[in-house]
This record gives structure tokens, sequence and C-alpha cells, in this order.
């Protein structure tokens, strides 16, 4: 008979410290995104990715102690990831309109958000969750905001743009089609959310941003 989630958990969390010395973190943290994406939070258990990750339950519980904890830690990983790579490529645009442009087809090169959707759905009934979903949230909108904001200063943009305002709305429309993408919509390809994403920035910030050389894909 299989245990459950919480009885694994609780055997686990009572054995004696593992020895860890053959795995690393970022490998539990990469298999738990793989077992996540695939069964969804509810049906990930810590042996499931403790065989992905080569090692012992105890081990990956000796790291994170709980699956949600895991969770956060393998979004915080794979954004810590995404942000080195996109932020590299930023440091070598010359204006905004480069930077914002780098982050719209940044963002629909990597639309899958398997990951975030989890967290949404904890945060709905979990305060520890939500106070995470608001972090990530918070910083990702800010940096979209101080793009905006130096684009303005630059006279790039519309003097009379709302950095904040347009952060949020930019942002929550980057989630909303990110959200379809993941769900595999069919009439939603790489090119048509980068479209769509660039319209909407392009009526946001009065400018547009359709020029310079080719941005996309995230290196």
């Amino acid at each position: 008979m299989r245990a459950d989630g919480a009885s694994e958990e609780r055997a686990a969390a009572v054995s004696p410290r593992p020895a860890i010395d053959h795995v690393r973190k970022p490998q539990i943290l990469e298999a738990a995104a793989a077992v996540i994406i695939e069964r969804g939070l509810t049906a990930t258990r810590i042996s499931d990715v403790a065989e992905r990750a080569g090692t012992s339950p105890a081990a990956v519980l000796y790291w994170f102690e709980t699956r949600e904890r895991l969770l956060t830690a393998a979004l915080i990983a794979d954004e810590e990831d995404f942000a080195e790579r996109v932020g590299e490529r930023l440091d070598r645009a010359a204006t905004a309109t480069e930077k914002l442009r780098l982050l719209i087809e940044a963002t629909a090169a990597e639309s899958r958000i398997d990951l975030w959707v989890e967290l949404w759905a904890r945060s709905l009934h979990d305060p520890v969750a939500a106070r995470d979903r608001l972090r990530r949230d918070d910083q990702w909108r800010g940096l979209l905001a101080e793009v905006i904001s130096a684009g303005r200063a630059a006279g790039e943009f519309d003097a009379s743009v709302d950095p904040d305002r347009a952060a949020l709305s930019l942002a929550a429309l980057m989630d909303g089609l990110s959200v379809q993408a993941t769900l595999e919509d069919p009439g939603l390809t790489e090119e048509a959310m980068a479209s769509i994403l660039l319209d909407h920035a392009e009526a946001v910030v009065g400018s547009s941003l359709r020029i310079g050389p080719a941005m996309a894909g995230a290196a």
C-alpha cells in the first residue's frame, strides 16, 4: 500500500541526517520542477522528486522540509535563472526601448508558467504562498516600471505615462497570455504573443518598440 504524501513526509522527517554529499540542491530543484510540471503539486510525492534527483526522500526533506517549500524554492530558482540570463542582455541594451522589447520577447519565448500556476492556486488559501506570490510579482512589475521610467526620462516614451500603472497593465497581460500558453492554446504562438504584447506596450508608452536589432529568444 502506497503511503500518502503527509505520511511519507513525516516518516522521512524523523530519519537521521541523510548522506547528501552526492547530490546538490540545484539537482533537487530541477527534479522538483520537472515532477511538479508533469503531475501538479497535489499529486507530487517527495519520493517522486527523490527518484528523479537520484537521492532519498530524507535528503529532499533535509533541504526543503515540505512539498510546498520545495515548490516555492523551485519557482524562485527558475525565476532567478531567467533573470540572470535576461539581465545580462539588459545590461547590453543601449536604450529603454530595446530593454522593454527584450523583456516582452523573452517573456513570449519562455511563456509556460506551470510553477506559477501551482503557486497561484496555493496562494488563494495559503497566506505564506500569497506573500511569496506578491513579492515575486512586485519584483517583476518593479523591473518593468524601472525600464518604463527610464524611457520616459530619456524622452523615448510619452512624458505622461505612469510607470507603475503601465507596468501593472503590461504584467497583467503577460500573465494572462502566459496562462493560455501554458494551457497550450493552439492559437497562441510565440510570435502572436510577442506581437500582442508589443501592440499593448506601444499603446501604453506612446512609442514604437519595433525598432533596432532583433531581440527575440533568451540567450
